[in-house]
């Protein structure tokens, strides 16, 4: 999306937790524990994927994208889909999106990306300098 900024990448973080899991060090019971709720939004609201499911490796991982922000009001904490991000872009100034990977099959789950959407970048580019 063009007006993406601000992005912070999770995957250094993922890749340690997997690294804890596969040398047993952290147990399949506390990272497979995605909520009823998250897999709900998974299934209705995510985005398949197709990348495997680094725990059981069974089924695709699915990203969920949740949106937080002031101007939203009551939808924020709400799932949605990329269509729908890049038409709220254009109607809101700024608000954060949280991406989600979820595993259907095992419960996976672990926060892969956040990143700023919105207008205001946009807004910036328009105002010449004077």
């Amino acid at each position: 999306m063009r007006t993406q900024r601000q992005v912070v990448d999770y995957s250094l973080q993922r890749r340690a937790l997997l690294r804890d899991v596969y040398a047993a060090r952290v147990g399949t019971y506390e990272v497979c524990d995605a909520s009823p709720y998250l897999r709900t939004a998974a299934r209705f609201h995510g985005e398949h994927t197709e990348v495997l499911c680094p725990v059981c490796r069974r089924e695709h991982l699915t990203n969920v994208h949740y949106i937080y922000g002031d101007e939203l009001k009551q939808s924020a904490g709400q799932a949605r889909r990329l269509k729908e991000l890049a038409m709220l872009a254009t109607m809101y100034k700024e608000f954060t999106v949280y991406v989600v990977e979820v595993c259907q099959a095992c419960g996976w789950n672990h926060l892969v990306e956040q990143y700023l959407l919105g207008r205001s970048e946009l807004e910036t580019e328009l105002v010449p300098n004077v």
